[in-house]
């Protein structure tokens, strides 16, 4: 009853958060510079003032902003989310066609910075607590911290010019090869080699910050007393690290990783315009170009709502990582 009660609290939380991000985000686009119906006007060939009139009425653009406003939010209400006039389709069916590849990329990159993150901040932080191996440790902190200085867009150009252009190992940009025709597990194998680089540019910023946080998490846990205790006892180090210290350590990380799906969900957008990936994120740099008010409000409704979605299923997965964490602590504990 207790987590039946916490879920429903941070559910009604999130609602209120996702209603906020669209209000806010509604006014945001609105005081931008530019005319939707104009740019359209424009692109048809048209620029007389009844033709731009016409389509500011038939966008409903010519009413006021707060009308316009109660429009949106009963059409989200609704599951609507309005029509993309430049791509002539309902917002919704564009998202839909997208999302896949982005959520595609996103737990891929994810899985990679955090899987390889942790195991190398283990690695840094045991080489460091031996005091025998130091030379490792400074190995993985020198190369975290190029990775996490490196811009991201200079990485993605330097991996497709090296082994796309260089030496030809891995397709460089789209989703698949074109006219390729694949088809089941060809086709799968012609994904994941276009997915190889997208995947490892997008998590190597990540994961530097996955091994600094481990290791000086650990570090830290480490030196507790109960661990003293465990090695006192003659408890195996293999034990140690991985049921008493690990464990511990991962509460920053697990943290963290709620936010880098967050961060993923609305930020790809970069990496996917570099690799042609055709993502929400692309989308949203396109709709943004084009001046398309109502797909770039569907983006960032259905970003906001994937942010809020993994922050919720951030703090489902403490509880199972630290029982002592519990929901509907009474004042003074954790919540």
């Amino acid at each position: 009853m207790k987590f039946l009660g916490f879920l429903t609290s941070r559910i009604i939380k999130a609602l209120i958060v996702v209603l906020g991000v669209v209000i806010i985000n509604f006014f945001l686009i609105r005081l931008a510079p530019g005319d939707p119906a104009a740019v359209l006007a424009g692109q048809s060939g048209a620029s007389d003032p009844a033709y731009v009139e016409q389509l500011r009425e038939e966008f409903g653009l010519d009413k006021p902003v707060l009308v316009q406003l109660g429009v949106y939010l009963s059409g989200v209400v609704q599951l609507d989310l309005g029509y993309s006039y430049r791509n002539n389709m309902p917002v919704l069916t564009l998202i839909a066609q997208r999302i896949p590849a982005t959520l595609l990329l996103m737990f891929c990159a994810f899985l990679f910075s955090l899987v390889l993150g942790v195991l190398l901040g283990v690695v840094a932080a045991n080489a460091r607590y031996s005091r025998r191996r130091r030379w490792l440790d400074n190995i993985v902190m020198a190369v975290s911290l190029l990775l996490y200085a490196t811009p991201l867009f200079w990485l993605a150009l330097m991996a497709i010019l090296l082994f796309s252009v260089v030496l030809g190992w891995l397709p460089g940009f789209g989703m698949e090869t074109v006219g390729a025709g694949f088809t089941g597990w060809a086709y799968i194998q012609d994904i994941a080699l276009h997915l190889v680089l997208p995947t490892v540019t997008l998590g190597c910023f990540f994961m530097a910050m996955y091994v600094m946080l481990t290791r000086a998490s650990m570090l830290e846990v480490i030196n507790m007393d109960f661990v003293k205790t465990a090695r006192a006892k003659g408890v195996a180090p293999n034990t140690i690290i991985r049921r008493h210290v690990l464990r511990n350590a991962l509460l920053p990380v697990i943290t963290f990783a709620g936010i880098q799906l967050g961060q993923m969900a609305g930020g790809a957008v970069l990496t996917e315009t570099v690799f042609a990936w055709p993502g929400i994120g692309r989308l949203m740099f396109d709709a943004l170009l084009q001046r398309d008010y109502q797909l770039l409000l569907g983006v960032f409704l259905v970003t906001s709502f994937m942010v809020v979605v993994f922050n919720l299923l951030t703090d489902v997965v403490y509880r199972f990582v630290d029982p002592r964490i519990a929901a509907g602590a009474q004042p003074g504990g954790v919540q």
